[in-house]
């Protein structure tokens, strides 16, 4: 019999907090789940005024998993708009948003119309559907065979989720779905959480899909050049499967040709640790929300009960606001430590990095990560040209196209961080295959 999400969650003094933007973890469990860590010598205490730095109570690591990926998809809206097509829009070009950002082009989905092909409408669950339902293709396993449905989201269809939905129109008749949200962090930190239901023996579940889907063109202001030039919608999804602890993985290329320890091909077994994700870690700091943030906005609406009526508030989001530069900031100062933090959980270094992957957000900030780790910048993983800042997808949608196009092979150690509102931060380091 699984157990049931509250359990799982929320055992062993173990306390995770998903609201939007936030990652939070309490406790000491074995060494292949989560740890608290105390930073308090390397990081500011709780009352400085920075808003982007990390303290002991936001920060949670883990070791191994006993997971490892077995498909990965996904995919993207019809509708391209250019920069040259923003030329039209706001006050831009096509070289400035290129040489600062990275980006030209990027997909968004179109408003519904209620008269228009319902069967050609794109929305997030169609996108995390197909992407979805591309990366069980790739794995060899039925819809039956999936135990859990996560999904990844700040721009659900369904202000109560999108998961559900998302579960059925795959036919995973045995699997629980939900939503996870924390911007764009959300995809890392739902590999992570999947990854605990995985390898907890004790808890039924042996394969799960995450789906990591958004669409911050419908909460964009497009009148603002300095931020709608930046998003994209799209969708990624990862398939992961319950290992043995010492079930090994081969590495493309490194056998040396005597079969002895090689799959036949001449790809040499890694050894050293469970394959899948070998090591994590995650912060959260809500006093940098003011710097990324879409807020509640709403109406007043009366309702008539006796006497003056009651006013209460009708639903609406405000447009997405953000300072650019202190969450350029806060990226390139966080981002290479919690890689480091991964790493050394995993027991691995920057050396032992075959591809560095990254929320797609800034071609700066990933070149900036890559030289503030000694990573060269040729092992970068990025289709940010093409996408643009796809948020919860982008991770996954990126790690999609290097698999399929043979960039990322078996056994390759990819490093993968995630940032965004929340603040929120984390990474995980895998091992393909």
């Amino acid at each position: 019999m699984k157990l049931s999400c509250a359990t799982f969650l929320f055992t062993a003094g173990q306390t995770f907090a998903f609201q939007p933007s936030s990652f939070l973890g309490g406790g000491r469990r074995s060494s292949n789940v989560f740890t608290n860590v105390d930073h308090s010598s390397s990081t500011p205490s709780a009352s400085s005024s920075s808003s982007s730095s990390s303290s002991s109570l936001s920060m949670v690591a883990t070791g191994p998993i006993n997971c490892r990926p077995i498909g990965i998809g996904s995919a993207s809206p019809r509708t391209v708009i250019t920069n040259l097509d923003l030329e039209s829009v706001v006050e831009t070009s096509d070289e400035w948003i290129r040489t600062r950002t990275g980006i030209s082009e990027r997909r968004v989905l179109t408003h519904n119309d209620d008269d228009g092909d319902q069967q050609q409408h794109e929305s997030i669950k169609t996108l995390g559907s197909t992407a979805a339902s591309s990366a069980l293709e790739m794995s060899g396993l039925s819809p039956e065979d999936i135990d859990l449905v996560l999904v990844a989201t700040s721009s659900a269809d369904d202000l109560f989720g999108d998961a559900t939905s998302i579960a059925a129109s795959l036919d995973c008749s045995n699997a629980v779905a939900f939503d996870l949200t924390a911007a764009c962090s959300g995809f890392l930190f739902g590999t992570i959480t999947a990854g605990q239901f995985l390898s907890n023996p004790s808890s039924g579940y042996r394969n799960a899909i995450v789906v990591g889907a958004d669409a911050l063109s419908r909460w964009a202001d497009w009148d603002d050049r300095n931020s709608c030039i930046l998003f994209g919608d799209g969708a990624g999804a990862i398939v992961l499967t319950a290992t043995e602890e010492k079930e090994g993985v081969y590495k493309h290329g490194d056998g040396d040709g005597d079969g002895g320890d090689e799959d036949g091909e001449g790809n040499k077994k890694v050894l050293g640790g469970p394959p899948g994700i070998l090591g994590s870690s995650a912060h959260s700091n809500g006093k940098g929300y003011k710097d990324l943030n879409c807020r509640y906005g709403g109406s007043p609406r009366v309702v008539a009960t006796p006497g003056d009526g009651v006013v209460i508030s009708e639903g609406s989001y405000e447009r997405m606001s953000m300072n650019g530069k202190e969450v350029y900031k806060f990226a390139t100062r966080e981002v290479p430590k919690v890689l480091k933090e991964a790493l050394d959980a995993a027991g691995l270094t920057v050396d032992d990095v075959d591809h560095l992957l990254l929320h797609q957000a800034n071609i700066r900030i990933m070149e900036t990560v890559a030289q503030r780790l000694g990573i060269p910048v040729d092992k970068i993983i990025t289709n940010l040209a093409s996408y643009g800042n796809t948020s919860a997808a982008s991770i996954p949608l990126a790690l999609d196209e290097a698999v399929r196009s043979g960039q990322v092979k078996k056994g390759d150690i990819i490093a993968c961080a995630g940032f965004g509102a929340g603040l929120s931060w984390g990474a995980a380091i895998l091992r393909w295959g």
